[in-house]
Formats: C-alpha cells, structure tokens, sequence
C-alpha cells in the first residue's frame, strides 16, 4: 500500500479564477462557419461554369479548399488548448479529429482526381498524360503529390485495424510526418489555386489561419511544456507496489498547485531516462494534488508501463497537461454514483475523494475479475467512513458471480434511487460501453453519465 501521507489534499484557494471551459458548440460552429466561409470564397471566385470539364474542375476547386481548412481544424483539435481540453475533453476531441481526418483524406483524394479528371476533359487528353503534366509543368504539384500521399499514409495507419497492430508510441510518431505533409501542401495552394492567386485578402487571411493554428500548436505543446518543466523542477519521489502488476508513481515538484490540476485529469508523463524520455504517455492523477506533490497509478500494459515499475527516485519527469473534462464540473445532480472497472479506479479514486456530497449521496462501485486486481483498498475504505459514503465491491467472473455484474437489475439492487444520480464510468472500453448501455435502460438519461476514454 502507499506509504507516503495523502492528508493534505489540496483544495483551490478561495478566489482563483476558475479555468475557462469550452462548450462542444464553441468548437462546432465555428468550424461549420468557417466551411460557409470557404465556399463563399470559391464562389466569389469562380466565373460561369460551363461544360462537364468545368463541372469537374470546381469540384476539385471545393474539395481542394475544404480539404486545406480541415487540415487546420484537425491541428487546431489536438493542439492542446487548455478551455478545449477542460471544456469538450481530451476524448471527445480525439473522436472529432479521427473522424475529420478520414473526411480529410477522402477530400484529398477527391481534390486530386477531380482536377485531373477535370483538365483532361477541358484538354482533350486523357487522365495519364494530363497527370504528367500537371506534376512536370504546374508549380508545387509534386510536392503536393507527396504530400497528398503522406496525407493518405497517415491516414491507413490510423485506421483501427492497423492502429490494434502497433505500439502507441510507434502510432504517435507516424501522425509527425502529417506536419510535414502540411508543410509541403501550402505552397501549392497559393501557387497554383485559382482562389488565392489573384486574391491577396484571400491569401493574407488564410495564412493567418494557418499561422495561428501553428503558433497554438507551438505554444501549448512545446513551450508551455518547456517553460513548465524548467519552473516546477518535477522528478521521481518514489515507486510503490499497489497489488500485482500496479504501481504509484509518486512525483515531487514546486508551486504544482499552478496546475490547477482537478481530480479526474491526466498527464501526459515522460520519464527522462534512457528507455522511456522519447515517449509521453497519458496516466491519469490517482490522488488529488497538492502543491508539491502528484500520483499516477499505472498497471502493466505493455514495455512503457512495465519500465515504470523500475524508475529510480530522483529521475527528472517531464509533465504536460492537466488534460481532461472528466471532473466535478459536469455533475447536474447531487446524488453521484462513480463506476470503475480494473485500473479504472484510478481517476475515480481522486474523485471518492473530493466530489462534494453530503453523507449518503455518494457511492462507489468497484468491479474487478479478481482480488489481486482490486488496488487502494485500504485506501477507499478509509475515504469512505470519513465522508458516510456507499463502497460496494463486485468481484469475480460473470459465471462466479451468476451473470452479468454491471446490468440494470444488480445495479438498482445497489441503489434503488439509480436515475436520480450522475455516473461517472471509467474503465477498459468494454466495459464502460456495457455499463453506458445498462445505466440507460436502468433510466439514468444519457447527459447525466460521464465517461472518457484514455485509449487515444
């Protein structure tokens, strides 16, 4: 069990500004908007269009531009911006960038050959010899080329089938060589864009987009970061054995309450040592911090976690984040159930306790396949008679346990009163969709159950 004192669990100081939180719709419209807008342009700009060969040109001309402003929006999605990240959750916003870059693959696709398609028709020539043309004779279309096919690469590895076959780390460092596609894209679109070529308030405004999506990216993911390790000097305080497999990751450091890190956020941790300082992986906060002090708890998942298990006090971490919208601040009714599954206690540890609530109204169901699997136990037993709240354990396998432990029925035997509470659910994916599905049908409306995935 953890050795380390966890009673000075720090609460916000009176009268700190509290952290700005996006809404989803403060993401949404302006990108519905700013997809008018780009239309707009290309219609301001284009003249009568006439014979099937224009037809397809414009087309091109769309998906063209369109495909180049859902570049900027996937960039400006996972920059990192702490009121998106607070606000919509790191998860949702995953979520939207998979499914605006597979949008933003086929517009690359379809940009390319529609153009072509388009100017043989208007040429009298045939799609290959108007290929080599394009790419021989138009200035920037071979680095366009590249990086449409760097585009469509990222893309085939980011699919689910390919991203189950390797390693996290292996995924991550693939999704760089997008910066470089985008690098090698925008010079294309001024160069032979029929929308930007004769336009500078076109180009003026669109570089602006691309330099502010970039300049947030740089902002939020290198220098806060950078600024941040040099400012809180964080390293290892200590590694301790949780149960089988699971270890507390203790990490002492200055001033970590400027964090404003809440209970049920994470980090992305990188430990600077030989094997692990290339890799930033996400861990959620197992404990609330306090100003000079911050836990993760990490199971054994693969090599990254393992050689946790290995640090030695004194390593030197860096810390980016915190991350997250699966906080208090999405509560709606003062009666709150938390679910955790496996490992998934780790974020709803910090929540038992700190979610205000008055005795009664607060419950905590654990499920594990095992007791070797079950960690903090001491620790949950001990939050639950100083706050009066409800601590039920569910254990074994379905066939020990008669059936299903998480459906509808064993879920209102707990607690009669179910769809007068907030859920928050964390745990392997599963899982956490199985318990979604039966708070449903056990009346708890969908608003009102919370839930992030950390599988990014």
């Amino acid at each position: 069990m953890t050795t380390l004192d966890e009673r000075a669990a720090v609460r916000r100081p009176p009268g700190r500004r509290q952290p700005v939180r996006a809404r989803p719709e403060h993401v949404l419209v302006p990108i519905g908007l700013g997809a008018a807008a780009v239309i707009a342009l290309w219609w301001h700009d284009t003249p009568a269009i006439t014979g099937f060969g224009d037809w397809l040109t414009n087309a091109g001309r769309i998906t063209g531009l369109l495909a180049g402003f859902a570049t900027v929006v996937l960039v400006a999605l996972m920059a990192r911006i702490p009121a998106l990240e607070r606000g919509v959750g790191t998860d949702r916003l995953a979520r939207w960038h998979a499914m605006g870059g597979r949008y933003m693959v086929w517009l690359v696709m379809a940009h390319a050959l529609l153009i072509i398609w388009g100017y043989a028709v208007t040429a009298h020539t045939d799609p290959i010899h108007q290929t080599k043309t394009l790419l021989l004779s138009y200035p920037d279309v071979l680095m366009a080329t590249v990086a449409g096919l760097l585009f469509v690469g990222v893309g085939i590895v980011s699919a689910r089938a390919a991203r189950r076959r390797m390693r996290y780390e292996t995924w991550y460092y693939l999704h760089f060589y997008t910066y470089l596609a985008i690098a090698l894209a925008f010079s294309h679109q001024f160069a032979t864009g029929a929308d930007f070529m004769t336009s500078l308030p076109a180009r003026v405004l669109w570089s602006a987009l691309y330099i502010t999506v970039g300049a947030l990216l740089v902002w939020f993911r290198i220098t806060v970061p950078l600024w941040r390790a040099f400012r809180h000097g964080m390293r290892v305080e200590g590694v301790y054995r949780e149960s089988p497999g699971v270890v507390s990751v203790w990490v002492r450091g200055r001033h970590l309450d400027e964090f404003r890190a809440e209970p049920g956020q994470f980090f992305r941790w990188r430990f600077l040592t030989r094997d692990l300082w290339w890799a930033a992986n996400p861990y959620s906060l197992s404990a609330p911090a306090r100003p000079d002090m911050l836990r993760v708890t990490v199971k054994n998942f693969g090599e990254h976690s393992a050689a946790l298990s290995r640090l030695r006090p004194g390593t030197r971490v860096f810390a980016e984040g915190p991350y997250g919208a699966f906080t208090a601040g999405r509560r709606r009714r003062r009666k709150v159930l938390l679910l955790a599954g496996g490992v998934g206690i780790t974020p709803i540890r910090a929540l038992f306790e700190t979610l205000p609530a008055a005795p009664g109204d607060l419950t905590l169901v654990y499920r594990a396949t095992d007791w070797s699997d079950v960690v903090f136990q001491e620790e949950l037993r001990r939050i639950a008679e100083t706050r009066g709240a409800a601590l039920h354990y569910l254990v074994g396998s379905r066939r020990d346990l008669g059936g299903d432990p998480l459906s509808p029925q064993v879920l209102t035997r707990i607690l009669p009163d179910l769809s007068d509470h907030d859920v928050y659910v964390c745990g392997p994916d599963g899982m956490a969709n199985a318990a979604k599905a039966a708070l449903h049908q056990a009346g708890v409306p969908r608003r009102r159950v919370h839930h992030e995935s950390f599988e990014f």
